[in-house]
C-alpha cells in the first residue's frame, strides 16, 4: 500500500510537540505510537510505516519532547543513558495531555480522512508501553497494545506515591500487555500483577500476553533480544485488537 511519511507539529497546550507521520491515502483508523527511551528513532517510525501500509494512519510522538524534541539515539549504553536521562523527567500528568492533544489532533484536523470523531488506537514500547497503560485512560484512545511496559505495578511517571496499574480500572477501552518470560526488566512478581489487574475488570476485554522465551525489546529487530517468532505473534495479536476495536 502506498503512503506517505513525514515530521509534523502537533500543538499542545504547553507548545509545540514533533512526531512523525506515517497516512495510507484512506486510513480504516489511527494509532498513536509510544517509543521506546530511544526517541522516536529509525524503528519506531518504521513501526507507524508498516501500520501505515496496514492502513492505520500513525502518529509516533516524541513523549520526550520538553527536555529532548527530536531525541533519536541508538541501542547501545550511551543512548540507553541518554534516553533514561529524559525517561526521568516525564510525568504521568504531561502524557495525559499530550495524548488527548494528539488524539484531538487525529480526530479534528483529519476529518476529510475520515477520522472526525473516530475512537484511536495505541501502542507503545519498553518506557513507551508502560506510557501507553496511561494512554489508555483517554476516552478517545479504544484500544491499547502494551509491549513490555516495566514498572507499572512500582512506579508512575511523576507520582512517587502511586503507581501506573493503579490505573486500569480507569479504562474505558480495551488494553492488551504484552511480556516476554525471559524479561530481566519485568521479574514475576511485576508479571503476576499485571495479569491479575488486566483479570480483575469485567468483562475480560484485557489481556494478559506472554511470550515463551522472549526477552526485553523482542519486537525490534535493532535490539538483542529480537525474538522473530514472538515479534511476528505479537504484531499479528496487535492487528487483531485494532481490526475489532477500531
Amino acid at each position: 500500500m502506498a503512503i506517505q511519511a513525514s515530521w509534523t507539529e502537533v500543538i499542545t497546550p504547553e507548545g509545540s510537540m514533533p512526531a512523525w507521520w506515517a497516512r495510507p491515502e484512506s486510513p480504516r483508523a489511527a494509532v498513536l505510537v509510544l517509543p521506546e527511551v530511544f526517541g522516536v528513532n529509525g524503528w519506531v517510525r518504521s513501526v507507524a510505516d508498516r501500520l501505515a501500509q496496514e492502513g492505520y494512519a500513525a502518529l509516533a510522538i516524541s513523549t520526550f519532547w520538553r527536555t529532548a524534541p527530536h531525541l533519536d539515539v541508538g541501542y547501545d549504553d550511551v543512548g540507553l543513558a541518554a534516553g533514561r536521562e529524559h525517561r526521568d523527567q516525564v510525568r504521568s500528568d504531561q502524557l495525559r495531555s499530550d495524548v488527548a492533544a494528539a488524539a484531538a489532533w487525529l480526530q479534528e484536523k483529519h476529518s476529510a480522512h475520515g477520522l472526525a470523531g473516530r475512537p484511536v488506537g495505541c501502542v507503545g514500547f519498553c518506557f513507551g508501553g508502560h506510557l501507553a497503560m496511561i494512554a489508555a485512560t483517554d476516552p478517545a484512545i479504544a484500544a491499547t497494545c502494551d509491549f513490555y511496559g516495566a514498572r507499572v505495578s512500582c512506579f508512575k511517571p511523576g507520582e512517587p506515591q502511586a503507581t501506573t496499574l493503579d490505573l486500569v480500572p480507569e479504562i474505558r477501552g480495551r488494553i492488551w500487555c504484552f511480556c516476554g518470560d525471559q524479561d530481566p526488566l519485568m521479574p514475576r512478581e511485576e508479571l503476576e500483577a499485571i495479569q491479575g489487574a488486566l483479570a480483575a475488570v469485567p468483562g475480560g476485554r484485557h489481556r494478559f500476553v506472554l511470550a515463551p522465551g522472549a526477552g526485553h525489546g523482542y519486537m525490534c529487530e535493532a535490539r538483542s533480544d529480537f525474538h522473530p517468532e514472538c515479534s511476528a505473534a505479537g504484531w499479528a495479536a496487535m492487528l487483531q485488537l485494532f481490526a475489532e476495536a477500531l
